[in-house]
Parts: structure tokens; sequence; C-alpha cells
């Protein structure tokens, strides 16, 4: 008794159901690749509007910057390591397919085996830019630490110049001969800016008008200073009372060239 595979028709039924399976198998790979580009696609215009709705808070915050850049690295990494899987289900089913199917040298198998070959180049591209977005979220997460090590030692030290501050001397705590000195540089700066002051108001100026000109390069200086210091100087800096009665003004001028002699 002859076996099924010796009719002509059992050939012609297997070819076809062959090649109504391979178109299928075509369909439903065709439909999986559109679905995973149509996620591809939606992930990425999600992260395209977190990108712009996250954009001014990145201008406005120095810390968050570097955060921001390392977690949109984080969530690409996790979509390319997806795509990459699927990539490689597709090239194992691939291969499965291939296993089974006797060796034969037709126009399907060379369409396979170029699916084949542009599935793994694919493949190869996913790869890189795998390790490369590895390699840049290890550098951001690098940077980020440098930043923060930076930070902390910023504010360690504007703590210590602070504790600095608070520990330096007050003036009642200074040296006597430390005020002393101080004392003097006062005075002799002093004097030469109320004598060039008095020198450009020839009919004199009030005291009060005196001190609210030094007040506005030192708002320390006192009136009692000023007039002591100006009634230590008589050959500088001489009194004169002007008005009548309520009107009775004292004014301070400048004398230090009255007795110079002209020739």
């Amino acid at each position: 008794m002859s076996s099924p595979a010796s009719f002509p028709g059992y050939f012609l039924h297997k070819q076809s159901f062959s090649k109504l399976y391979s178109s299928h198998s075509q369909e439903i790979r065709n439909i999986h690749n559109e679905e995973l580009m149509g996620i591809r696609r939606e992930e990425e215009m999600e992260m395209s509007d977190d990108d712009m709705e996250d954009a001014p808070e990145i201008k406005d915050s120095d810390d968050s910057g570097p955060l921001a850049q390392v977690e949109a690295l984080k969530e690409e990494n996790d979509s390319l390591r997806c795509q990459l899987d699927a990539y490689r289900n597709e090239v194992e089913l691939l291969k499965q397919e291939q296993g089974k199917a006797q060796p034969q040298r037709s126009e399907e198998d060379a369409t396979r085996q170029q699916q084949l070959s542009f599935l793994q180049q694919a493949l190869q591209g996913m790869q890189k830019q795998l390790l490369k977005l590895r390699e840049d979220l290890k550098q951001r997460e690098t940077e980020l630490e440098k930043n923060s090590e930076e930070k902390q030692q910023l504010e360690s030290q504007i703590q210590s110049l602070k504790d600095r501050i608070q520990a330096f001397p007050t003036s009642h705590a200074l040296p006597v001969s430390y005020r002393r000195l101080s004392g003097f540089i006062f005075g002799f700066a002093s004097t030469g800016i109320i004598s060039t002051f008095l020198h450009v108001h020839p009919f004199g100026a009030s005291i009060e008008y005196i001190c609210s000109y030094l007040q506005r390069l030192d708002t320390k200086i006192s009136t009692t200073e000023v007039e002591t210091l100006l009634g230590r100087l008589p050959c500088t800096f001489k009194q004169e009372l002007t008005g009548v009665g309520a009107s009775l003004e004292k004014r301070w001028k400048f004398c230090g060239f009255e007795g110079i002699k002209t020739a």
C-alpha cells in the first residue's frame, strides 16, 4: 500500500499549507512590529511632553537639573531594553522556524534570511545605543555625586566663615593700642574729607550738614565725634555764628589757607 506522501496532491497540500502558515506568521510579525512602533511613538511623545512641562522647573532649580536628566536616561534605557527583548524574541522565532523547515533554495527562504539579517543589524544597533545610554547614565550619576560633594563643601566653608565672624572680637574687646590706631586713621581720613567739603562751601556748613555728608561714606560716624575732631584742629577749622536771634546758626569753615601769605 502506497503512503500519502507518494500522491502529488499531498505535496500540493503541504506546500499550500506552508505558504499559508508563512503568510499568517508574517502578518502576526507585522502586527507585532506595528504595536511596538506605536508604543515607542507614544512613549517618545509622552517623554517629549514631560520634557516640555518640566523645562521651566529645570531652569528655575539648579539642583533638579541633573536628577531630571538621570531619570530621563533611565526611562529611555528601560524603553530600549524592552525593544531589545522584542527583537531578540523575534530573532529566536525566526531561528526556530528556520530550523524546523527543510533547507530549500527558494524565494521564501531568501526573504526570511533577509529579514533575519535586518533584525540582527537592528539588534546590534540597539545594543550599541543601549551601551552608550548606560555610559551617559553613569557619567550623569558621577556628575550628580560630584555636584553634591561640592555643595556640601561650600556649605561647610560658609558655616566656618560664619563661626569665625561670630568669634571675631568686638570693638570693646580690642586692645587699647589698636583702638588708638583706629581713631588716628579715622581722624586723619576725616580731616581730609571735611577740608575738601568745606573748601567748596566757602560760607561754611553746619555740623549736621557735615555729618550727613560723612555718613554717606560711613554710617557709624556720629555728630559728637565729628565736632570733637573739628575742635581739636583750630588752625584748620573755625566756628562762626551767623544770623540774629532765633535764626542764629553755628557754621564751621575751613581756615587752613588763611595764614599763608601770597607773594
